[in-house]
């Protein structure tokens, strides 16, 4: 059985996301979705949010699990049995910061393989970032998160 993961910070998730989480499920026997610490950002979303939000989303796809994790992806991989993992592309700028961590993690973890998957032409521009500005600022997000938390996140980011 091929088990992957696919980390992020989903704060708040993307129909970008779920894009790369769909076709990986597709592609792999079990897939993790793990929600990472991301250090350099401040979540607006808490982590148990976030991952009610991801279970919501993705409860039709019977072979993800979302999980949480701290520390070293690679270890988080190692220890659920992932040999792969997961990283979505929108541009070539996300390539270079992509490539360096991907080069650490095999470092760090020679069992352990990055796979870049490049998402849907659709989401290129998608960010969470995007997403919380935009509505913060009172801009429409449908279309761009999944219908079903649609209402939840632009509460809370209203609130």
């Amino acid at each position: 059985m091929t088990t992957a993961i696919y980390p992020g910070s989903f704060d708040p998730i993307t129909m970008g996301h779920l894009d790369i989480i769909q076709r990986s499920a597709r592609i792999f026997d079990h897939l993790l979705v793990a929600v990472a610490p991301n250090f350099s950002k401040s979540p607006i979303f808490s982590t148990a949010q976030r991952l009610e939000f991801l279970r919501e989303v993705t409860q039709d796809l019977v072979n993800v699990d979302i999980i949480t994790f701290q520390g070293l992806l690679v270890g988080a991989a190692q220890k659920n049995n992932a040999r792969i993992i997961v990283k979505g592309l929108r541009a070539i700028s996300d390539f270079e910061y992509e490539f360096q961590m991907a080069s650490m993690n095999k470092k760090l973890g020679d069992d352990v393989e990055t796979l870049f998957m490049a998402t849907s032409t659709k989401y290129s521009y998608l960010s969470s970032s995007m997403v919380k500005e935009v509505a913060q600022l009172g801009g429409c997000i449908r279309g761009l998160v999944p219908d079903a938390i649609h209402d939840k996140i632009v509460s809370q980011l209203l609130g």
